[in-house]
């Protein structure tokens, strides 16, 4: 894309992660303004890139900003997306697409009707490593996909304004999702409520999905140490994408190999392969993606469809930790009254 062409676009929310938008757009060159609730905040970050501090209602206004990006909490996503979309504006938001699939539908609907695009913030689908995963799998390097598992885990910052799940989980969902091909067709979670009696600080998410395929997602913000690691199980090959080793071995590839032989159980181990990857920061090819997109009209790999996929399943494992929360109050309650 040469520099004359590149689209103008203004980051709202420049806060812990806005900040990291609103650096790359500048160092592509597509960084118009910033916009932030906060006014010593936004006029930090608009000086570090030398653009001005404007409001939402003059950005929306600017026929020469053609982009919008959201780092926001999600109940902004839809009336501030809303009002984006009706302006003209092509808009990104950062993860989730919004509160719940009800708001998701109706951006997606807004954007269809505006013919902007609508692009969710999923960076690992733009993460190296995972582009070279996903297309192992695609080339069926790995045979049929029989299960993967996701670990998410530190000792991290404790949220108020959402569970574990929601904060760390939503990106395994969405890659578990692209890897499978389709949704699963049920949803179950256990949670731990250790800090909060509400709000989950650890979950387990099972999915099942057609001809005896599944998927665990384990995630938390109570762990003693940090974890990043998604395992894939072929019937041909396994791979583990572990985000916390060097580029050299982020991607590694185990030709590992099990089934049945004269009616008995065999394994056959095979030496791990990494996989060679390019190195490159996700969020910045995310946002060339954004930029791309808005020039040539396709539709971004992580779409408002994709978003509206993930909140799905993400409500599903919510309504089943919800269950599991009322049981164990329950429990709680009766255990008490056994005691008076």
């Amino acid at each position: 894309m040469a520099a004359n062409d590149i689209p103008k676009v203004a980051v709202v929310g420049v806060g812990i992660w806005g900040r990291n938008h609103a650096r790359n757009h500048a160092e592509i060159g597509s960084l118009a303004a910033v916009v932030d609730k906060d006014p010593e905040v936004a006029a930090r970050i608009a000086g570090q890139h030398g653009v001005p501090v404007r409001s939402f209602e003059d950005v929306l206004a600017d026929p020469a900003i053609e982009g919008v990006a959201f780092a926001l909490p999600p109940s902004q996503n839809l009336p501030l997306g809303r009002q984006a979309l009706e302006a003209g504006k092509h808009l990104f938001v950062e993860k989730p697409l919004a509160l719940n699939s009800r708001q998701g539908e109706e951006l997606v609907a807004l954007a269809d009707k505006a013919e902007r695009r609508l692009m969710i913030g999923h960076i690992l689908h733009y993460h190296p490593a995972f582009v070279a995963l996903a297309d192992l799998v695609r080339e069926g390097r790995l045979g049929r996909i029989l299960s993967c598992v996701s670990h998410r885990m530190d000792l991290g910052r404790i949220r108020r304004e959402e569970d574990a799940l929601h904060a760390l989980g939503t990106h395994d969902v969405s890659m578990i999702l692209r890897l499978m091909g389709e949704a699963p067709c049920s949803v179950s979670a256990t949670g731990g409520w250790h800090t909060h009696p509400t709000i989950a600080d650890t979950t387990h998410v099972a999915m099942d999905f057609p001809d005896g395929r599944a998927a665990e997602i384990r995630v938390s913000w109570l762990h003693p140490f940090k974890e990043q690691r998604l395992v894939v199980i072929g019937e041909e090959a396994m791979a583990v994408f572990d985000d916390l080793q060097p580029w050299e071995t982020k991607l590694v590839l185990y030709r590992h190999r099990f089934g049945e032989r004269d009616g008995q159980p065999f394994q056959e181990k095979g030496e791990p392969e990494p996989v060679a990857v390019e190195p490159g920061e996700p969020l910045k090819r995310e946002c060339l993606h954004f930029l791309s997109c808005i020039r040539s009209g396709e539709t971004p790999l992580t779409d408002g469809r994709e978003g509206l996929r993930v909140l799905r399943v993400l409500e599903e494992a919510s309504a089943s930790l919800a269950g599991q929360a009322r049981a164990k109050a329950y429990a709680r309650m009766r255990a008490a009254s056994h005691l008076e």
